[in-house]
């Protein structure tokens, strides 16, 4: 795929549109990128976000919930969503002669959602079992069990998709005022990424687009300092333990991210990283071990989740501080540095032959720095980590106790 020339234009008192030009193209990204996700909303019922995600696909005032589905897919293209703790993200993609349609439907589902009745008690239903589905796959139920730990009382702490009880309390006027507060803030991001320029996109899209706008409400912030390590068990009828371990981090915005991510990658975020390596592979302790970094606003956090049987926990552990105080202590060994950052260089470099890949790195740059950097930028900000860059942040991270979730057997 050609390269994307990048730009963006803020529509006056109101959101910022960027276009990702890339010639030739024969297909077309374009996604929404509303700043508010499972941490907004805090004095609403948890799972408020991801429930209004759910209710744009249910009709509008010009269509039925069918005929959403059947104007997208008669023109070939295909709609998503997902939430997560700070977005909620609305992106469709097909072919470049269908942007039109694509667009003019899904402008009509965010901003003109119906949530009719009917719909919302149908869809309660729907969440419901998607809820009832991760308690039921320990492997993912750890993953909410961990932000608990991890954010306490804090939204943060809170399941994106809610729980049982709270999306009973979620009611037609709370889903309406929650769009309104969010979808129609003045921060939202508008991004296309395909064969148009930012006139074109201007053009195409500016009278599908509210007429008003307001200033951003602001989430509650957190303050790692306050947060003592906690841990979470529970017990029940499996066979295997699952096990997860968190730090807090510093945030998207820190000149430290980079370093963090490869931090990762060298860490359990790869098949030649050294958890896997030495848990997996030399001992065969487990199937599964992972590590992760999730970067937020304002914090974040390194995770490590692993599968394995409840007689290896106590090895595992220890093989888990031994390697992060090892990189703590001498930082990365020779090469592991280099190999990290090829790799990360090479999945992006992947996901960039796609347009929906253009289109979410443009929204990104400007909602977390209010440009668009290149690829080229972030190749060398990667490139310039140094050994001893990585040796002081996993210092930082790992001077501190983790937070810790379990999933154990029954005794």
């Amino acid at each position: 795929m050609s390269a994307a020339i990048y730009d963006w234009r803020r529509i006056p008192g109101g959101p910022r549109v960027a276009a990702a030009n890339i010639a030739g193209a024969e297909c077309v990204a374009m996604s929404v990128h509303v700043p508010a996700g499972g941490r907004d909303d805090a004095d609403a019922p948890a799972g408020l976000a991801h429930f209004v995600e759910h209710m744009v696909f249910k009709g509008t005032a010009r269509r039925t919930a069918r005929e959403l589905s059947i104007e997208i897919e008669n023109s070939g293209c295909q709609v998503n969503a997902y939430t997560s703790e700070d977005q909620t993200v609305y992106e469709g993609r097909g072919e470049a002669g269908s942007f039109d349609v694509l667009a003019d439907v899904l402008c009509d589902m965010v901003w003109h959602a119906a949530f009719p009745e009917q719909e919302i008690v149908l869809e309660r239903e729907v969440i419901g079992e998607e809820i009832a589905m991760i308690h039921d796959t320990p492997s993912d139920y750890i993953g909410d069990m961990l932000s608990t730990a991890l954010w306490g009382a804090h939204p943060l702490g809170r399941p994106i998709s809610g729980t049982t009880a709270s999306i009973a309390a979620i009611d037609r006027a709370a889903l309406v005022s929650s769009r309104d507060r969010h979808h129609l803030r003045e921060d939202v991001v508008i991004s296309v990424a395909g064969p148009f320029d930012i006139d074109d996109v201007l053009g195409r899209i500016r009278g599908l687009l509210p007429e008003s706008w307001h200033v951003a409400p602001r989430s509650m912030p957190f303050d790692a300092a306050c947060a003592a390590p906690a841990s979470l068990v529970e017990s029940r009828d499996t066979g295997q333990l699952q096990l997860a371990l968190g730090w807090h981090t510093c945030g998207r915005m820190s000149a430290s991210r980079h370093t963090l991510r490869l931090l990762s990658l060298i860490l359990g975020d790869s098949a030649s990283s050294r958890l896997f390596l030495s848990l997996r592979e030399e001992r065969g302790l487990c199937y599964q071990i992972s590590s992760d970094v999730s970067l937020l606003e304002e914090t974040g956090a390194l995770e490590i989740h692993a599968g394995l049987e409840p007689e290896n926990r106590d090895e595992a552990i220890d093989l888990i501080r031994r390697e992060i105080r090892d990189l703590a202590n001498h930082g990365p060994r020779p090469g592991e540095l280099d190999r990290a950052k090829r790799l990360a260089i090479t999945q992006a470099k992947l996901a960039f032959e796609t347009t929906s890949a253009h289109a979410a790195w443009a929204a990104d740059g400007l909602l977390d720095f209010g440009r668009i950097p290149s690829p080229a930028e972030w190749r060398s900000e990667i490139n310039r980590v140094s050994d001893r860059d990585l040796r002081e942040i996993a210092a930082q991270v790992f001077t501190r106790d983790p937070s810790t979730a379990e999933i154990r057997p029954l005794p």
